[in-house]
């Protein structure tokens, strides 16, 4: 167990998840704020969707690890970890309405 937790301190020493809180912090609306005169896809808010709940679950890890570490208080460990299963029931249930909407339409008569 001990060797696999310093096993651990290597993937946070080579700096890549730097940003990672960043990322994880600019959500949908920041996208939006940046091209106000121009409208988004539905491919290209879903693709920020993924890529913010990937950018909050790396920071769950990392926080995780911090505490490990002695680094991260229990609070900063807790903010993140709920963060990321927010994202990731966010997307989950995305993701049925779409399977949903899929199956309706394939019900369809032609």
């Amino acid at each position: 167990m001990i060797d696999s937790i310093k096993g651990v301190t290597s993937l946070l020493s080579n700096d890549a998840l730097t940003g990672v809180e960043a990322t994880a912090s600019k959500g949908v609306t920041a996208a939006a704020a940046q091209g106000t005169g121009t409208q988004m896809s539905f491919a290209q808010v879903l693709g920020d969707m993924a890529s913010d709940m990937a950018g909050a679950l790396k920071l769950s890890e990392t926080k995780s690890f911090e505490a490990i570490q002695g680094k991260a208080g229990t609070r900063e460990v807790v903010d993140a970890v709920m963060n990321a299963e927010q994202s990731l029931q966010t997307a989950i249930a995305i993701r049925d309405k779409v399977v949903t909407a899929y199956l309706e339409v394939a019900r369809m008569q032609i």
